[in-house]
Parts: structure tokens; sequence; C-alpha cells
């Protein structure tokens, strides 16, 4: 599993370190749809539809409530919402998720709190522009 959060910093800082990415710091409170290029680090509030094609890490103090479409989810703040990711989801402690993920492959640390389902039998999930279209087929079973 995963270790402390000095590795979880570490990772981040790679991600941060392979090309474009995008920060909400703490104490930033966004509304609305986001469609974001490259990687995204949340550690303020977000309330609304998020895309990306590419990583989104939700950090300890990050809190989304609303849709997630993305490649990867690494997340150990708080969510509030349905998530769609084409490759990963990853929750680590302390993270809480509230609502569907579907997603290939997904990992759930110890201590996190986790309510919803999840569809993991879908290959080449594709993260479209409206994130919900692809929640409404999580929802629906599709």
């Amino acid at each position: 599993m995963w270790g402390t959060s000095d590795q979880n910093d570490k990772k981040w800082e790679t991600i941060m370190e392979e090309g474009s990415y995008t920060f909400l710091g703490k104490g930033v409170d966004f509304k609305g749809k986001a469609k974001l290029d490259g990687s995204v680090r949340i550690d303020g509030q977000f309330d609304g539809q998020i895309f990306s094609q590419d990583t989104l890490v939700i950090g300890e103090q990050g809190i989304v409530k609303g849709e997630i479409a993305c490649e990867t989810l690494i997340c150990s703040g708080k969510v509030e919402g349905n998530v769609v990711a084409s490759q990963k989801v990853q929750l680590l402690k302390p993270a809480v998720l509230i609502g569907s993920i579907r997603t290939p492959s997904f990992s759930v640390e110890e201590g996190v709190l986790y309510q919803g389902m999840c569809d993991m039998g879908a290959s080449g999930i594709d993260v479209v522009p409206s994130p919900s279209a692809e929640v409404e087929k999580v929802q629906h079973g599709v």
C-alpha cells in the first residue's frame, strides 16, 4: 500500500516535473465547470464539474463536490460526487469519497471512507468532454 504523506508529496513532485500542471491552493473556492489540460492538484474547494485528460490530485485539504472525469484520480481529500477515470482511482488515507466510481483500476488505502458503487468491469473507458454523460452511464449501470 501507500506510505506516509511524504511519499505522496514526492509522487506529486514527480508529476509536476513531467509537464504542465494546475494548482488550486488551500483557501481557493471555485464553482462551475472546468476543462483542464495537464495534471491538476486541488487543495482548496471545488464545486461543479471537472474534466481532465490527465491526473487529478486532491490533497488532504481539498474538497470537491460534483462530477469528476479524468484519466487518473489520486485522492487524499474529500469528494462528494461521481467519478469516471479512464486509467485508475487511488484513495489514500484520510480520503472520504461518497459517490459512484467507474474505472478499470481501483485501490483503497486502509483508513479511507468510501461509500458508493464501483464499476470496474468496463475496459477502455473513454473520458469524454461531458462528465455528465459518463456519470449517467455509471448511475444506470450501462
